[in-house]
């Protein structure tokens, strides 16, 4: 479940989402993005990370993921700007820092993990 650091969907409902036209740069910037969490693995470590803080270690245990490919695939979403590191000690932290990531991961995470409750039942 992701945490309360995600808050709601409030965010997104707050903000002015007109649908006219978007920029060019926008639609770059949104399919870099697009590109960037179409990793299954990638993906996987971003719902790790929106729940807080986590070192390759514990990644690499939750996930099943060998520490190379990890590495790899952090190494992507470092270079994207959506998480960064921080050495406390031996071991290196990783957490999300793009905002964006964080609403994409609950609408993501509303769609496709939440118990559907209103699924209709065979007859």
């Amino acid at each position: 479940m992701l945490s309360n650091r995600l808050g709601t969907a409030e965010a997104v409902n707050d903000a002015d989402c007109s649908m006219a036209m978007p920029h060019k740069k926008s639609v770059a910037s949104a399919c870099m993005l697009l590109k960037a969490l179409s990793n299954e693995s990638r993906l996987l470590i971003l719902c790790q990370l929106v729940q807080g803080e986590k070192n390759v270690y514990e990644l690499e245990q939750s996930l099943g993921i060998r520490q190379a490919a990890l590495s790899q695939q952090l190494t992507v979403l470092r270079k994207e700007k959506l998480v960064q590191s921080e050495r406390k000690g031996k071991h290196i932290y990783y957490s999300v820092v793009d905002p964006t990531v964080l609403q994409i991961m609950q609408t993501l995470y509303c769609i496709y993990c939440v118990e559907k409750k209103h699924e209709l039942s065979p007859e």
